[in-house]
């Protein structure tokens, strides 16, 4: 599903006003709200919409009126508002099912003991900082205490960058109408989306393709179903996906035993490690599916011809994860990187000795996973802010042609043609060796076939679905393993309602 920015998504409106006819669009947006409002409140009180005068507060008179789960409605607009044919039409029919209609301003206390707010003030044509009218809705709104329902952004949010104003509504939840904005899904907006829902109403991205702003994408779960591969009835281990994982050392045996167990529950069917002599012992205690083979960390060049060997009965290759920073690790990382045709995922001591290399590895089928920290060596631009990671990956993917996962509460897959967006995962995920369980299980899709930037998108996306499965059970305290282990529940995709979908919980 395309995330759009603020002018994309207006190009898209229009298009869709032209096709379908604004009153139409509106009506479905509000019935789309409509369904969210008892997910959501709470207590006894009414459901109170605060509106704009555009079309967003169109939209909270519109939602107010396809309610009709009993309780009492208010909506705070401005009467003299004139708003387009859309709105009018919705403020008169909210009038006619019974919705009461005051005047703003709204203060703290006509809004406490509500048991729903819908926040229309400002939608996607929203400029920061707020004006002194939505400044004081915003404020209020936050006095009340009550839980908000926020319709396309939170006000106070900046619909494209994810900026935020000194006065932000902080949703409980937001629904996206015709496509998810782009700045809901950016920090530090995202603190403030709550549940982000979208709900198309027949909405089309081709009516976005004038507008030039570089693609984004977000991947929802029946993007996710589908990318995920399927083993025929006829497969053998081998043709189900054979990584090979050459990752460890005798002072991080850990590491490698996690990538392969990432890589063994996304669904290879046969795993071949390639370690340090030092890490045998620890690897073989703890990896009994799996084949481990080693090779003398002293002698780079035998050791990359040992590794090299390996790659004639495997399909992808993950390389890193507990490798150490040595010259001998340098040698073998980009010897064997650089000696290969199969797709390669690199991650953790690769990324620092790939990073003094990278104009050699261009537009080779390379995925690299770096976290904030080694992105900002990889990259050599330095430390990145939090409303710079899309700018700046984008600009690191366009000079290299490297396939990239920067990872973050949302995390970023870009390649030449798109930025793709992960909305899943937890603060569960924060945690040591979870990272090489994502490196194993994107291994593992590429040795099933599929293209770097869809084994990294696919990855990431499970992955953070691993990790909402794995603190579901756990409730505290996961680990990597407990990841692991998660994949195959995590891949268990439930149908959507496509006309209303959930693309991440609150955390």
């Amino acid at each position: 599903m395309r995330a759009v920015t603020a002018a994309q998504m207006r190009a898209i409106d229009a298009a869709a006003a032209a096709r379908d006819g604004e009153v139409a669009l509106m009506r479905a947006a509000g019935a789309a709200i409509a369904r969210l409002i008892d997910r959501y409140a709470h207590g006894d009180g009414p459901i109170v919409g605060v509106a704009g005068n555009g079309n967003n507060g169109g939209d909270a008179y519109a939602a107010l009126a396809a309610y009709a789960g009993g309780r009492r409605r208010i909506v705070y607009g401005d009467p003299a508002a004139e708003g387009s044919r859309a709105r009018h039409d919705a403020r008169w029919r909210a009038r006619i099912a019974g919705v009461e209609e005051r005047p703003l301003p709204v203060d703290a206390n006509a809004l406490r003991g509500a048991a729903l707010v819908l926040d229309g003030v400002l939608g996607v044509n929203a400029r920061l900082p707020l004006d002194a009218r939505s400044a004081a809705a915003v404020a209020a709104i936050a006095a009340s205490g009550a839980a908000v329902l926020a319709l396309d952004i939170p006000t106070g949010t900046e619909p494209t960058t994810g900026a935020v104003d000194a006065h932000v509504v902080r949703a409980v939840a937001t629904i996206a109408l015709g496509r998810p904005k782009l700045g809901t899904l950016l920090d530090p907006a995202r603190d403030c989306t709550g549940a982000l829902w979208c709900a198309p109403i027949g909405m089309r991205d081709a009516d976005a393709a004038g507008v030039d702003d570089p693609p984004a994408e977000v991947l929802d779960p029946a993007a996710f179903a589908a990318l995920l591969p399927v083993r025929a009835d006829e497969s053998d281990k081998r043709s189900s996906g054979a990584p090979l994982i050459v990752a460890g050392s005798t002072q991080f045996p850990g590491a490698a035993v996690l990538c392969a167990w990432g890589a063994a529950r996304a669904g290879a069917g046969y795993v071949t490690v390639a370690a340090p002599e030092g890490a045998a012992a620890a690897l073989r205690a703890h990896l009994v599916e799996q084949v481990v083979v080693t090779y003398d960390e002293r002698d780079p060049a035998a050791a990359v011809q040992t590794i090299l060997d390996l790659t004639n009965r495997c399909s992808a290759i993950a390389i890193g994860p507990g490798l150490g920073l040595s010259d001998d690790s340098a040698a073998i990382v980009n010897g064997v990187v650089g000696g290969t045709t199969l797709p390669v995922v690199a991650d953790a001591s690769a990324l620092y000795h790939l990073a003094k290399r990278l104009d050699a590895y261009r537009d080779a089928p390379l995925v690299i996973t770096p976290h904030a920290g080694e992105f900002a060596r990889i990259s050599g631009k330095g430390t990145v802010a939090p409303d710079e990671r899309l700018a700046r990956v984008r600009e690191f993917v366009d000079r290299t042609g490297i396939v990239t996962l920067l990872k973050g509460r949302t995390t970023l897959i870009a390649s030449r043609d798109a930025t793709h967006l992960n909305p899943t995962g937890t603060n569960a995920l924060a945690t040591a060796g979870t990272g090489d369980v994502l490196t194993g299980a994107i291994a593992t899709l590429l040795a099933q076939g599929l293209a770097p930037v869809d084994a990294a998108r696919a990855g990431a996306y499970w992955h953070g679905r691993a990790g909402s499965v794995a603190l579901a059970h756990r409730h505290r305290g996961v680990v990597a393993r407990d990841v692991a282990e998660a994949l195959g529940e995590a891949s268990l995709v439930a149908p959507q309602d496509p006309e209303l979908i959930r693309l991440f919980s609150s955390r």
